[in-house]
């Protein structure tokens, strides 16, 4: 027997508009950032980006887990200690 795993649709798969899917939200967001810019030059932005993405990205994990570190963890794919120190940078422990 062959086992599959199921993954939740995402908008693209239902055939929604695609303002509906994170990658396009990302896009736009990105967009939108260096129009604001207005000339100015950007500088690390990937840590910019990480640091607006992460936070929020860890609080809905841990509110899905109810906070059980070892369980977000897992899901994440790291290890608790990092996981800790994550949410630790971030005011979220």
């Amino acid at each position: 027997m062959i086992k599959t795993k199921l993954r939740k649709q995402t908008a693209h798969d239902r055939g929604e508009a695609p303002e509906k899917c994170l990658a396009d939200n990302v896009q736009r967001a990105m967009e939108a950032y260096f129009d604001d810019l207005d000339g100015h030059e950007a500088s690390n932005l990937h840590g910019l980006f990480l640091e607006e993405v992460e936070k929020p990205f860890f609080e809905v994990v841990m509110k899905y887990t109810q906070g059980n570190i070892t369980h977000a963890a897992k899901i994440l794919g790291l290890n608790r200690v990092t996981l800790r120190n994550r949410l630790k940078k971030y005011g979220l422990d």
